[in-house]
């Protein structure tokens, strides 16, 4: 739907972004070796080589954001681990305070995720963000992954906004790089996207340290703004 508000819309990505992103390093990069080496009868250095290939072969493509792909790619129910240890999904530090914030404060908030449909309803089940958001974009529905053009021309198509009048917060930065093609200037990266590892030293973005880090920077924004 067009934006009406003279606030800017606020994008957000979901994981690593505004979900900390340890869960999906757990489910992909521990759990599933172990469950691919259970079921393939191999040895787990093996199976680690194995699908650290299909990573490689499949990165940034809507197949790996896909639960059915890989399930029917490595023989095990990836969906059903994942709803398995649904517990160990965490809303990163701040997130509810930021959204709202920006909620009260008449921020339209999108969110769009390269998530595949099943997952994002599980995630928003398990989180309840999705009361918080004014539109809510799988890449999966819109056929394209968000590194790429065509998924912001669809998202264009489907939901108007002016690349002039809003902000996009997301914690990769090829996924930045395509929605700066697309001509969308108020970037963000976030330092630590997951509390397993190390945050950030360097990226071409500017970087949020913490989720509630953006609320000075819009109020900033909204006070040039009146004195322009």
């Amino acid at each position: 739907m067009p934006n009406y508000s003279d606030k800017p819309i606020i994008i957000f990505d979901m994981d690593g972004t505004l979900l900390d992103l340890a869960y999906d390093d757990f489910i992909w990069n521990h759990l599933l070796p172990i469950r691919y080496a259970e079921t393939h009868h191999c040895s787990l250095e093996h199976s680690k080589q194995t699908l650290s290939e299909f990573y490689q072969e499949h990165n940034h493509t809507l197949n790996w954001y896909s639960s059915r792909f890989w399930t029917d790619k490595v023989g095990v129910d990836v969906l059903a681990m994942q709803i398995e240890h649904k517990q160990r999904v965490a809303l990163r530090s701040g997130c509810l305070e930021l959204l709202a914030y920006l909620k009260n404060n008449g921020y339209p908030l999108w969110l769009a995720t390269n998530a595949d449909a099943a997952g994002l309803k599980f995630k928003l089940k398990k989180t309840n963000i999705d009361s918080y958001f004014d539109v809510i974009v799988s890449s999966e529905t819109l056929g394209h992954a968000k590194e790429f053009q065509p998924f912001w021309e669809k998202l264009q198509h489907h939901h108007p906004f002016d690349v002039n009048n809003c902000y996009f917060i997301d914690d990769t930065e090829k996924v930045l790089n395509g929605a700066k093609a697309f001509g969308i200037e108020n970037l963000y990266s976030i330092a630590q996207p997951s509390s397993a590892n190390a945050p950030r030293s360097t990226c071409n973005y500017p970087m949020l340290d913490a989720l509630i880090d953006l609320i000075p920077i819009l109020e900033s924004a909204e006070e040039q703004k009146k004195y322009a």
